[in-house]
């Protein structure tokens, strides 16, 4: 991509993010994560009133007068986006792909979290980790990261969600809000990864899809082709049973990742390529607050 091309898609995307973090999504972002972390602060004497399950008995035996533990809330959060940005993220049967959806995506939670004085940084990744963009906080540290994202030249083509989320893990010790924003088309067991990170981190997964994923068109003899592993399928999409399989089958598989979102814990939200991001995020946003 050409600099002027690439500076201009950069300013397109803040312009709407920030218009979007401004007016639909600045207080429903605060209300959602802020005050969802306490921190230690300091002890002081036992007060009447106090819970006796903030006694700190180490100081209390210490000094042999009773003391309780100080919390406050932790202000200022870190905002963590693990992107998958493999070889299927590419596709888009409309006017944008998948990748277009995940990049504006990415714009939104990144100025909604500077806007915030949060930080936010990225893991980048395919069936490896491709790039790490530490967190931080500023709208030219935004900046940097959606250019990460549209100038990325991956090295694999596949999918390894775990990959990312082990990254994740090893290198943010602190509780993040961390969102997994992937089509989830990976062969490898990620729901085990989602839920370890569950424990430490505050994970929502975020699934982009495009319509031809779920449902085939009445065209004839068409072919299939894997972006990731390279494979070409042909199948007559002028049968009618062909059509209904393929879209049980898209069903199946989304109600059964779902499913086990919901048994984890993990929140969810469904994005897709011919619709309108605003109403999926607005419904998280309130969910969560």
């Amino acid at each position: 991509m050409e600099t002027n091309e690439l500076l201009k898609k950069i300013r397109h995307l803040e312009i709407r993010a920030k218009g979007l973090t401004r007016h639909i999504f600045s207080g429903e972002y605060h209300s959602a994560f802020k005050g969802r972390g306490m921190a230690f602060s300091e002890v002081r004497d036992y007060q009447l009133g106090d819970e006796v399950r903030t006694i700190d008995w180490n100081v209390t035996a210490r000094y042999n007068s009773p003391y309780v533990k100080v919390f406050e809330e932790e202000r200022e959060l870190t905002v963590m986006l693990v992107i998958d940005l493999s070889g299927s993220s590419e596709f888009g049967s409309g006017q944008r792909s998948k990748k277009d959806l995940i990049l504006e995506m990415a714009a939104i939670l990144s100025f909604s979290a500077i806007t915030n004085n949060d930080k936010v940084g990225a893991i980048l990744i395919s069936d490896r980790v491709e790039k790490y963009i530490a967190p931080d906080k500023g709208r030219q540290h935004a900046l940097i990261l959606l250019r990460e994202i549209i100038e990325l030249k991956r090295k694999g083509e596949g999918t390894d969600l775990n990959e990312g989320l082990k990254f994740l893990r090893n290198t943010q010790k602190k509780r993040t809000i961390t969102f997994i924003i992937s089509d989830f088309v990976d062969d490898h067991n990620y729901l085990e990864g989602l839920k370890l990170t569950r424990k430490y981190h505050d994970a929502i997964a975020v699934r982009v899809e495009d319509p031809a994923e779920t449902e085939l068109p009445d065209a004839g003899i068409i072919q299939l082709f894997n972006a990731e592993t390279g494979e070409t399928t042909w199948i007559n999409s002028s049968s009618k049973e062909v059509r209904e399989k393929f879209e049980a089958t898209a069903k199946e598989r989304r109600a059964a990742f779902q499913h086990e979102l919901r048994r984890s814990g993990i929140d969810y939200i469904e994005l897709h390529t011919d619709k309108d991001i605003i109403p999926p995020m607005s419904n998280f946003f309130r969910r969560r607050s």
